[in-house]
């Protein structure tokens, strides 16, 4: 017999850009794939290892079972040999629900609840506490040794708060929805008549005001002008029946009607509120509240009773996770004699649990934390640790982009947990950038050469040390440090404000920051800003007026924001430079987001719409920014109709450009007729997508480009119009266009070319060259067509601006993206730089740039690109701030706040600001330690 497997064979991969792709991926090992953006690593981890390894084992179970499942199609490859049952561990992985938190989502809170269960000191039914005993464990009936009541202690699931264990009145969330009177009647200036009760009139309770009326209400006053007693009735009145006359088209109608107030139209709206779109129209007339039955713990009066230590189940949740493992120590020594094998099981098991989530980084969340409330990458990491926790063996894992949301201070840990899965028996794949995490590969795996078309094929592969000088590589200067991190040059930074309180950079101290040698050496000019804006504020301004003011006061190169403590933030003075790249830093709950998300953003945006700023902030000095632009990774577009071009607008002005040619004026078809999701030339069959999915009952659906277009997305109509251009004067049609890659594209419309001598010559019979021919359809609608006449070349302007939108994407690196590509397959990077697109070549000196992890899912060389990007946004006034764990953008920044210096309670203040070398000087800086290696 032969020995086992040492390697998963795949043979011949096409998924996606893969292009015939043999590789060997060891088992038992750390795997890691890297490559730009796009290059197909993803492809092979989830769309091939992954979807393969999976189906494979639910193609086991039953047919009834697979029917009930979600199943993943079956790639396209020719061989996958040798391959485990498959787990997969996502980027993004869901938040959960409303009643979902960090103690629920890693499973801690249902030993908690057992130790609350068995260990505690219970509560009888007249208010005595009976000390702590085995009688819950065995089924036994407590007896109180005050008044001698025999009573049964809460079980597990009895202090659960989506079980019997929740809060009456909240149902275990916590929170209360009650209606809000403000959004009731907004403006008292209308009358009932006009529709000043907005919720009659938004839910079609048009009959309302007539039923109003006849309880004596006066519905043709302002609303201002109601006496109380009719208000009364407005918002309170009886759900009575009334007899009403309306009139209508058909005549003159006697009715009965029920009267239902404002807040009772609401209620029962919400009643019904069954899907999103129906919630968020009843939402804005709602406000959430804490729960005041329960305080905001989701747990009955009874839950909450039981006590360890004078600990409830509802305070030890609200603890840090670091702490509940301090507490949950001294248990067992506090308990009778007989309690403290039960106690000390309890108690390692959540040590064990716990511990991993330790090593992730994650100590600082308390456990009644909501799982929405978390970050991408702590929700991320929560999932790795109950992978962990599992105690599988013989599995494939598959992890995409475990390093996101992760301090440089957290990745040996994360790198202790995947080892932690190898040493069970099991095989780790990994798909990331950071070249520390890539440096622990066993094996790894590099795509390329490029992202699209460009990639697909294995670049390199080995050991990290063998990447290393590998000259087909493309991230091996980055794994030894060949490569440069800073690339742009730094702007220098204005003097600190003469009335900033916070820690000064340690070449600074025992100066003035306002005279700061340091900073003021090389200071860039402020060309937009005048002289008299950059003075040092007055040191008298009245406080009180400053913390309701939204106005500029003097220094408008300093952006500044004080606010009081919120959530574990300590209170902060602010300060961000005008005009500069901004690096946000410190571990995950040191207080980032908080301070840039959740204040200064909301803050200023609260200015600019003249609305009352947020409750923690006390005052807030914009320095003239009136727009926030939050800019992240998240997908564009939720289906197949958003594209490429339609984002762009290079889709409107195509269709603008082939309406206006001779072929389509001859054949009545207009602007519209072009669009493949409503225009008359769409495919019939597949209605524009380009695609049909196939229902086969017990297997997964399969999708395949739809049959009556070819994927084309348009009837063979759209043929007979070709518009011609400066790089394609025989013209290409619609379908073809679309078909183009952007760098492609750049060529068609490359305005230089001498477009009527080229459409001159191609029409006198030039024969059609190879490269005409786009790769759009079938070759016989290709030879077939007929060439475009004069009549179709495109006009210049309309051009230079198609060739303008395109010079835009294909700078910000997504060239080898075709026009017609769905947004949403797009990476986070890919999405994030096509959001940027529009905002370039703008002047953007009022506009401020918020940018959470930019950095996640992006290979060196796209950070690279990514920073470019930036700098053209810099070129053009704009102010940007990042919130940033990437040691390579943090180090290009001009500016850079640290937080920290832990996170949660041990977190939420400024530890450190200056330029990156400041940060890595200052021995508070955690961020400064690591940064240092790279500077």
């Amino acid at each position: 017999m032969g020995g086992r497997p040492d390697a998963v064979k795949v043979r011949g991969a096409r998924v996606n850009n893969l292009r015939n792709v043999d590789v060997d991926i060891p088992l038992d090992s750390l795997v890691g794939i890297a490559g730009v953006s796009g290059s197909g690593k993803s492809s092979l981890a989830l769309d091939v290892l992954y979807a393969e390894g999976s189906r494979r084992y639910l193609d086991a179970l039953s047919t009834y079972t697979r029917r009930r499942m979600t199943q993943a199609r079956r790639p396209q490859v020719d061989e996958i040999s040798y391959l485990p049952p498959a787990l997969a561990l996502r980027q993004r992985p869901g938040a959960g629900g409303m009643r979902s938190t960090f103690g629920t989502m890693t499973e801690l809170l249902n030993v908690l609840r057992l130790m609350f269960s068995r260990l505690a000191s219970h509560r009888c039914p007249n208010g005595h506490y009976a000390p702590p005993s085995l009688d819950v464990a065995t089924g036994a009936d407590t007896v109180c040794p005050e008044c001698g009541v025999a009573f049964m202690g809460p079980g597990a699931e009895d202090l659960a708060f989506n079980s019997t264990g929740a809060c009456l009145r909240c149902q275990g969330t916590g929170i209360v929805r009650e209606v809000d009177d403000a959004t009731l009647v907004p403006d008292e200036s209308l009358t009932i008549d006009e529709g000043a009760v907005v919720p009659w009139r938004t839910f079609g309770f048009n009959v309302q005001p007539d039923i109003v009326r006849e309880f004596g209400v006066r519905t043709n006053v302002p609303f201002r002008n109601l006496t109380d007693a009719e208000r009364e009735i407005v918002f309170n009145g009886p759900e009575e029946k009334k007899h009403i006359v309306v009139t209508s088209m058909k005549g003159v109608h006697d009715l009965d009607f029920t009267f239902r107030n404002a807040r009772l139209t609401v209620l029962k709206e919400l009643e019904r509120a069954v899907d999103e779109k129906r919630f968020a129209k009843v939402a804005k007339f709602l406000v959430e509240r804490t729960c005041p039955d329960c305080g905001g713990t989701r747990l009955s009066e009874a839950a909450r009773a039981p006590r360890i230590g004078g600990y409830g189940l509802a305070e030890v949740t609200a603890m840090p996770l670091r702490d509940v493992l301090a507490w949950a120590k001294g248990v067992p020594d506090a308990l009778p004699a007989e309690m403290r094998d039960m106690a000390a099981t309890l108690v390692a098991t959540l040590q064990e649990m716990g511990g991993r989530l330790m090593q992730l980084g994650l100590g600082y969340l308390a456990l009644d934390r909501s799982s929405a409330s978390l970050s991408t990458g702590e929700r991320q990491r929560a999932q790795l640790s109950r992978a962990v926790r599992n105690e599988t063996t013989g599995v494939l894992y598959v992890l995409d982009e475990p390093s996101t949301g992760l301090h440089p201070a957290n990745i040996e840990g994360l790198i202790g947990v995947m080892h932690d899965l190898l040493d069970a028996g099991n095989s780790v794949v990994f798909v990331d950038h950071d070249v520390r995490v890539l440096r622990a590969a066993d094996h790894f795996i590099e795509m390329g050469p490029g992202a699209g078309r460009e990639g697909g094929r294995i670049l390199a592969q080995g050991t990290p040390e063998q990447i290393a000088v590998n000259p087909e590589s493309r991230i091996a200067g980055f794994l030894t440090g060949r490569e440069p991190s800073v690339i742009r040059e730094r702007a220098a930074i204005p003097s600190l404000p003469a009335d900033w309180t916070g820690p000064l950079p340690t070449d600074w101290a025992g100066q003035s920051p306002a005279i700061s040698g340091a900073s003021a050496a090389g200071v860039a000019s402020f060309p937009d800003i005048e002289e008299e804006d950059v003075a040092v504020a007055e040191s008298d301004v009245d406080a009180e007026q400053s913390a309701v003011s939204c106005e500029s006061a003097t220094n408008r190169r300093w952006l500044r924001m004080a606010t009081a403590p919120v959530h574990t933030v300590r209170a902060l003075d602010v300060a961000i430079p005008r005009g500069r790249l901004t690096a946000v830093t410190g571990v995950s709950g040191s207080g980032k987001t908080t301070m840039i998300l959740e204040s200064l953003v909301p803050a200023i945006e609260a200015c600019t719409e003249d609305r009352p700023l947020p409750a923690h902030v006390t005052s807030i000095d914009p320095a003239g920014i009136d727009r926030v632009r939050i800019v992240d990774s998240t997908p564009i577009g939720i289906n197949v109709r958003s594209t490429l071009a339609t984002y762009s607008g290079v889709m409107d002005m195509l269709r603008r450009a082939f309406a206006a040619t001779d072929a389509a004026k001859a054949r009545g078809f207009k602007l519209a007729d072009f669009s493949y999701n409503t225009g008359s030339l769409r495919c019939p069959q597949c209605d524009g997508t380009g695609r049909v999915d196939l229902d086969i009952q017990f297997l997964p659906d399969v999708t395949i480009p739809c049959p009556s277009c070819e994927g084309r997305r348009y009837r063979p109509e759209a043929d007979a119009v070709r518009l011609a251009t400066p790089g394609r004067p025989r013209g290409l049609t619609m379908p073809q266009m679309l078909a183009l890659s952007v760098d492609e594209a750049l060529a068609v419309f490359d305005p230089k070319k001498d477009a009527e001598r080229a459409v001159g010559s191609s029409t006198s019979g030039e024969p059609v060259s190879q490269d005409d021919v786009v790769r759009a359809g079938s070759s016989v609608r290709d030879a077939d067509a007929v060439p475009a006449g004069r009549g179709d070349l495109i006009a210049p302007t309309l051009c230079r601006r198609i060739h303008a939108a395109l010079e835009t994407l294909s700078s910000l690196g997504l060239g080898y993206l075709t026009l017609g590509e769905d947004t949403p397959s797009l990476s986070g990077g890919e999405a994030q730089r096509l959001k940027l697109s529009n905002e370039l070549g703008r002047r953007q000196h009022a506009s401020m740039f918020v940018l959470d992890e930019p950095t996640t899912g992006l290979h060196p060389l796209d950070v690279r690109t990514l920073i470019g990007v930036l700098q053209r946004l810099l070129d053009g006034g704009a102010t940007i701030v990042v919130i940033e764990h990437d040691l390579d953008m943090i180090a290009n920044a001009d500016f850079v706040i640290d937080m920290g210096p832990g996170g949660g309670e041990d977190g939420g203040r400024i530890v450190a600001v200056g330029t990156p070398e400041d940060i890595a000087d200052n021995p508070d800086s955690l961020t400064g330690r690591y940064l240092r290696s790279v500077l």
